[in-house]
C-alpha cells in the first residue's frame, strides 16, 4: 500500500513539474546523421532562426503594450490605508457664551482610515488612441514577422544553392582528376616505351596539379558556405549538415512564369507602409480631437477609526461614501495641440512619398530580377547544349588519342573544354535557381509556409 502511494505521489509530482521541464529543455537540433532537403532546411530555419524568434517576441511584447493601453477602459480600483498618532492634538477656536474665542483641542490621539476608491473612464483621448491603434499595431508586428520570414526563406534558399554549387564543382574537379591521372599514366607509359617525348606527361602532371589545387579550394569553400547556411538556419556550428537534392527536380524548379505582371500591393514593404498610414491616422485623430474633455466616474468608500487608546482603535468604525463625475477640459495649451497636429499631418504626407518611392524601387527590383533570371536561364540552356557537345568531343578525341590519331595536346584541350562546360552548366543552373528566388521575392510571391 505504501509503495502504491509513493508511486501515485511520484506521478502527481511529474505532472506538476512537466510544464517547467518542457520550458527548461532547449530546442533539439535534427539528428546528425539525417540529410536535409531545401524544404527541411527552411522548416528548421523558420523554427529556430534567432531573427524570427525575436520577431515573435516583439509580437508578444506589442500585445502586452496593447493590453496595457486598453486597460484604461476598465475600472481602476485601489485600496488606501493610513494610520497616525498625535503626540499633540491640534487646536481650534470656539466662542464661549460671552463671545470670547477659547482654544480647544480636537480629535483623538490615534486615527486610522481605510478607503476603497474606484474610477471608470467614460471618455478619454489617450485610451481612445489605444483603442484605435490596437488592430493596426497587431497587424504591423505580424507584417514584421512576415518580412523576417521572407528574409530567412530567401537567404536560406540562396545559401543552399550556393553550397550545392560548390559540391557539384567539387564532383566535377574530382572526375577531372581521375581523367588526368589516367592520362598521366598513359603519357608516362608512352614516354617509357619511347613513343613520345617527356613533354606529354609533364603537361599531364601540370594539369593534374592545377586540378588538385582547385579541388582543395572547392573543399574549403564548401566548409565556409556550409557555416553560413548553418548561421541562416539557426543551426549550431558543431552540428553536421548534409544536403539532399534531386537534380531532375532542380531542373524543373528552374522554370518560372516570366509573364506574370507585377503587383506592388503583394510586396510586404508596401503593406507595412500602408499599416503605418493607418497608425498615423490614429495619431492625427488623437491630436485633432485633443480639445474634447475627459470624463470619468468615481466612487469612494472610507472607514474612519479613532480612539485615544491604541488597543481600542478599531473597536468602532465611522463609515462614509460618495460618488461623482469628473470632467477635465483643456482650455489653452499655448498652441501645442495644433503644432502636434501639424507635425503628424506632415509625417503622414512623408509616408505618402515613402509609398511612391518604394513602389518605384520595387518596379526597378522586379525589372532587374527578371532580366537577371532571363539572362541566366539562356546561359543555362546553352550550358546544357555545350555540356552534351563537350562530352561527345572528349569521347571521340580520347579514343583517337589512344589509337594514335590525335596528339596529347588535343586530348588536354578536350578535357579542359569538358571540365569548363561542366562547371559552367552547374554554375548556370544554380544561378538560375538563385535568381528565381530573387524574382519571386520581387513579385511578392515567395512562399514562406513550410
Amino acid at each position: 500500500m505504501k509503495k502504491n502511494q509513493q508511486a501515485v505521489w511520484s506521478l502527481v509530482g511529474l505532472f506538476l513539474l512537466a510544464p517547467f521541464l518542457a520550458l527548461a529543455q532547449p530546442t533539439t537540433p535534427p539528428p546528425a546523421t539525417s540529410q536535409y532537403s531545401l524544404e527541411q532546411c527552411l522548416q528548421f530555419a523558420l523554427q529556430n532562426q534567432p531573427l524570427l524568434r525575436q520577431a515573435r517576441i516583439d509580437e508578444e511584447a506589442n500585445e502586452a503594450t496593447i493590453r496595457i493601453g486598453l486597460a484604461g477602459w476598465l475600472p481602476q480600483v485601489g485600496l488606501n490605508a493610513t494610520g497616525q498618532h498625535y503626540f499633540q492634538l491640534p487646536y481650534t477656536v470656539f466662542p464661549n457664551a460671552e463671545g470670547v474665542n477659547v482654544p480647544r483641542q480636537i480629535g483623538l490621539r490615534n486615527t486610522s482610515t481605510i478607503g476603497l476608491a474606484a474610477t471608470q473612464t467614460i471618455y478619454n483621448n489617450d485610451v481612445q488612441l489605444a483603442l484605435r491603434s490596437a488592430r493596426p499595431s497587431r497587424l504591423f508586428y505580424q507584417q514584421n514577422s512576415t518580412s523576417a520570414r521572407i528574409d530567412v526563406v530567401s537567404g536560406v534558399s540562396k545559401a543552399f544553392y550556393d553550397v550545392l554549387l560548390s559540391q557539384r564543382q567539387l564532383d566535377v574537379l574530382s572526375e577531372d582528376i581521375v581523367r588526368l591521372q589516367r592520362s598521366l599514366q598513359d603519357a608516362r607509359a608512352r614516354y617509357d616505351a619511347g613513343i613520345v617525348d617527356k613533354i606529354d606527361y609533364k603537361q599531364a602532371e601540370i594539369s593534374l596539379n592545377n586540378s588538385i589545387v582547385a579541388r582543395k579550394q572547392a573543399v574549403e569553400a564548401i566548409k565556409a558556405k556550409s557555416a553560413y547556411l548553418k548561421e541562416l538556419m539557426g543551426l549550431p556550428g558543431q552540428q553536421p549538415l548534409t544536403l539532399q537534392y534531386d537534380t531532375l527536380r532542380l531542373m524543373r524548379d528552374a522554370v518560372v512564369d516570366t509573364t506574370v505582371a507585377l503587383e506592388t500591393a503583394n510586396r510586404i514593404e508596401i503593406q507595412q507602409l500602408q499599416t503605418q498610414k493607418v497608425l498615423q491616422e490614429a495619431q492625427i485623430s488623437y491630436y485633432r480631437w485633443g480639445f474634447l474633455p475627459s470624463l470619468s466616474a468615481f466612487g469612494n468608500y472610507n472607514s474612519l477609526f479613532q480612539n485615544n487608546n491604541f488597543g481600542d482603535l478599531y473597536s468602532q468604525r465611522f463609515p462614509s461614501s460618495y460618488a461623482g463625475l469628473q470632467l477635465s477640459l483643456p482650455i489653452f495649451q499655448g498652441g501645442r495641440r495644433l503644432q502636434n497636429l501639424r507635425r503628424e499631418r506632415l509625417t503622414d504626407q512623408r509616408l505618402d512619398q515613402d509609398i511612391i518611392a518604394t513602389r518605384n524601387r520595387i518596379n526597378t527590383e522586379f525589372e532587374q530580377a527578371l532580366a537577371t533570371y532571363k539572362g541566366y536561364y539562356a546561359d543555362y540552356l546553352i550550358g546544357q547544349r555545350n555540356l552534351a557537345l563537350s562530352k561527345e568531343v572528349y569521347s571521340v578525341v580520347n579514343l583517337q588519342y589512344r589509337e594514335g590519331i590525335k596528339t596529347y595536346l588535343d586530348l588536354i584541350v578536350a578535357q579542359t573544354t569538358l571540365r569548363t562546360a561542366q562547371l559552367n552548366y552547374y554554375s548556370a543552373l544554380f544561378q538560375v535557381l538563385s535568381s528565381k528566388v530573387d524574382l519571386l521575392r520581387a513579385q511578392g510571391s515567395l512562399a514562406t509556409a513550410y
